[in-house]
Parts: C-alpha cells; sequence; structure tokens
C-alpha cells in the first residue's frame, strides 16, 4: 500500500460526499490488499482502495438528492470496495445516500468508524440464524470486535450466549453478555458439548475454526459461517444435513439503511459499545495491517484523515 493522489470525487444525482475522519481497519481489508479478491477486481484498472468502515461528516448533496443529511452532518457508513467502487481508505467518499445514516450521539468519528461493517455482519448472522429468545447460541472469537457484537446483540435479544475465551480475556466476554465461557482453543467443540451434552442451538464462527464445530451443534441446529471457501480461513462443508450453514455475507446488507439506523439505535443505547485498539494517521496504513495480522488485538484498529 502506498498513499496516492486521486481526482477528487463528487456526488452525483442520488449520491452524498462523505468528508472521511476515520476508516476503521478489518481483517476483510487485508485480504483486498493481499490478492484474494483479485478475480472480483478483474478488468478493473487500479488503483484499489481498500476500507469497508467510515465516518465523517456530510460535504456535499448530488443534484436532486433526497436526503434527510445534511452538509457538516457526522455520519457512518460501510462501503464495498469491489468493481469500479472505491473503498473507504480515503479523504472522501461517495455513496448512495441511503448507504449514510448519523453517527451515533456521543460517538466521535473513531469510535463510529468501528460500527457499520462488524455491526451489520453481527446483525446478519443473527437475522440469517433466526433463533428465538432462551436459544443458546455459541460465538467463538468473542474477544474480537465481530465476536464481541455477536455476543452483546445476541445477549439482548435474549438467547443465552456461551463463548470461546482465553484466560485473559474471559472476564471481557462475560462483561459483553456471554452466559458461559468455555476454554479457547482446539476442543472448543468438547468444551460446548461438556456443558450442553445435547448441543447448542446454533454456533456463529467468527473465530474461522470450521467444520469441527458442527460437532457442538445439535441435530437441526444452525451454523453461521463468516468466509467462503475459497478465502484464507474458509472450509467446505461436508452437507451432510444434519446441520444448516448459513453463510454470512455482509455485502447482501449494502444500502440496508434500515439495519444501520438499527446498529446507530443500539450504539446509542449503549447495546453495542465499540472498542478501539489504536488510531493511527491514514498513512500509517501498512503498519496498521501488520499490526492486525500479527493478531492479539482486542479493538479495531482505525485511520484517521
Amino acid at each position: 500500500m502506498r498513499v496516492i493522489e486521486l481526482p477528487e470525487p463528487h456526488a452525483g444525482p442520488g449520491e452524498v460526499r462523505v468528508r472521511v475522519h476515520a476508516a476503521a481497519v478489518n481483517p476483510a481489508d487485508t485480504l483486498l490488499r493481499s490478492g484474494v479478491h483479485a478475480g472480483m477486481l478483474a478488468g478493473v484498472p487500479g488503483p484499489y482502495v481498500p476500507g469497508l468502515d467510515i465516518a465523517g461528516v456530510i460535504d456535499e448533496i448530488g443534484p436532486g438528492t433526497r436526503t434527510d443529511l445534511s452538509p457538516g452532518e457526522p455520519v457512518m457508513a460501510m462501503v464495498v470496495p469491489m468493481g469500479t467502487a472505491a473503498g473507504g481508505y480515503a479523504e472522501h467518499v461517495v455513496l448512495p445516500a441511503g448507504w449514510v445514516v448519523p453517527a451515533p450521539a456521543g460517538a466521535d468519528h473513531v469510535a463510529a468508524a468501528t460500527l457499520p461493517m462488524n455491526g451489520l455482519t453481527a446483525l446478519l448472522a443473527l437475522d440469517l440464524l433466526a433463533l428465538s429468545p432462551g436459544s443458546v447460541l455459541a460465538v467463538t472469537g468473542a474477544a474480537g470486535i465481530l465476536g464481541g457484537y455477536l455476543v452483546q446483540l445476541a445477549a439482548y435479544a435474549g438467547l443465552t450466549v456461551v463463548a470461546d475465551a482465553a484466560p485473559a480475556d474471559e472476564a471481557l466476554v462475560r462483561r459483553l453478555g456471554a452466559a458461559h465461557v468455555v476454554a479457547r482453543g482446539s476442543n472448543v467443540a468438547a468444551g460446548i458439548r461438556a456443558r450442553y451434552p445435547d448441543g447448542v442451538d446454533a454456533v456463529a464462527d467468527t473465530a474461522l475454526i470450521g467444520p469441527r464445530l458442527l460437532d457442538a451443534v445439535r441435530d437441526g441446529g444452525a451454523y453461521a459461517r463468516f468466509r467462503t471457501a475459497d478465502e484464507p480461513g474458509g472450509h467446505e462443508f461436508d452437507g451432510n444435513g444434519r446441520v444448516v450453514v448459513q453463510t454470512t455475507f455482509v455485502p447482501d446488507y449494502a444500502g440496508r439503511t434500515d439495519k444501520l439506523h438499527q446498529i446507530r439505535r443500539l450504539a446509542e443505547s449503549g447495546v453495542i459499545k465499540p472498542r478501539v485498539a489504536a488510531a493511527l494517521p491514514a498513512a500509517e496504513a501498512t503498519d496498521a495491517h501488520q499490526r492486525l495480522e500479527a493478531g492479539g488485538l482486542r479493538g479495531r484498529l482505525v485511520l484517521t484523515f
């Protein structure tokens, strides 16, 4: 990655422009950078701009655009940097007006930037699983941002959450809302079965442990996965029909203003609590990617513009 100058974009009909102040650094950004998604960019001229999460202010509204947003208003949005769309690591991002909502009251730009993509991913996973209150959901990677949002949302929805954690993270995941904690590692499925002998109703596998977690799910239960088989950490499943496998593909919620407003309201009410590991100048994006790939973060790195 390197910093370059591009022509300044402008909002067209139906669009708004965001003056970006903060862009979160997500694992998906490292996949784009490393070339995993090269097939999706075939035939699209570079340069390619990563970044799925932004927060900033509205600074331009396209002609004829109908929106309740106003210039200078703090906002947040999810960006899908595929095809001809540029990502969020930029001073200005132009998006359809329906992709942008006000930032949560009381959240600064850095905190707000951690919410859109990860919040929508967690919400989509729960929507796909469609569990009833009182159901038991196991969440792997619960100490991470996505896993943590899932724990918080699931507990708020009345689910019983069993989460995996290292000893140093057990108190954190309990504060997030986990009712039970099992040891993180290769024996997670066995740990879950020890507490729930018949298996849990569903697993949300943000740690990308893969098919061996199916052993933790009861017959007729569900498993939510977060990468497809052709990505690093993706897995093929046997498809024997005992467990329903749901693939959580967050671009399915791109432009879902209602869902993004829901995330905003949940953040304002304290159900979702943003966690920032560090804020770095945008010019240090390479360092941010290296730190993310090294692992061990318990919050999002955020680039500032």
